[in-house]
């Protein structure tokens, strides 16, 4: 499934430059299918992640990477949907700030974050990251009306305490939550949080690694 959707998603890419080529008006539909197709990629990647993380199998390889690297790449992937709703993205992150950390956990989780921020902004995103105590602090704000208070109680809910049958599962911070704290050093784990607020005075998901 997860082959099948990034073919789908190269596709869309494809049909997508052709459609501004000709200025054709498909633009639109194809961003918003382009976002969608993400949004079921990333739930894959989480449910995957959960299942590993439930049989303690979930690999963590930690290498060195460059923050600002991992979140251009992230722009790019959703650079249809942006420039369709006509969203800015800030980045205030150093070209020469980098960290350990596993890239195909962090990537996902941030993607995910990035695509609800996305989905829930008015038209500006905002990315900082920098070192605060010998922690890589990054936070992923936007301007829209920020979280919901079931979102924020969801801060400390275990994975018993979600609720499958509602909108808002919180099982993709459930995943945030088990990435960040499968980064360990010197007995110390990362963590999320969510506030509302912020730089743009709406939401802001905040991600710390030791």
């Amino acid at each position: 499934m997860k082959n099948s959707l990034c073919l789908l998603l190269q596709s869309i890419d494809e049909l997508s430059d052709k459609a501004k080529k000709n200025n054709d008006s498909s633009t639109h539909e194809l961003a918003k299918l382009h976002y969608e197709a993400s949004r079921l990629n990333s739930n894959l990647l989480q449910m995957l992640s959960l299942y590993r993380a439930e049989k303690q199998q979930l690999p963590v390889n930690i290498d060195e990477y460059y923050i600002i690297d991992i979140l251009d790449e992230i722009i790019t992937k959703n650079q249809i949907y942006l420039d369709n709703k006509r969203i800015s993205v800030k980045l205030d992150v150093a070209d020469e700030l980098y960290w350990y950390l596993d890239i195909d956990l962090i990537s996902n989780l941030l993607n995910d974050v990035f695509i609800n921020a996305m989905r829930y902004t008015k038209d500006q995103i905002c990315i900082q990251a920098e070192i605060q105590n010998s922690r890589l602090v990054l936070c992923i704000n936007d301007n829209g009306d920020g979280y919901c208070e079931s979102m924020l109680q969801q801060n400390d809910l275990s994975m018993q305490a979600l609720n499958l049958s509602a909108g808002h599962t919180g099982l993709g911070l459930f995943f945030a939550k088990i990435i960040a704290d499968a980064h360990q050093t010197d007995g110390k784990s990362g963590d999320i949080s969510l506030q509302n607020g912020g730089l743009l005075g709406g939401s802001l998901f905040k991600l710390t690694l030791p």
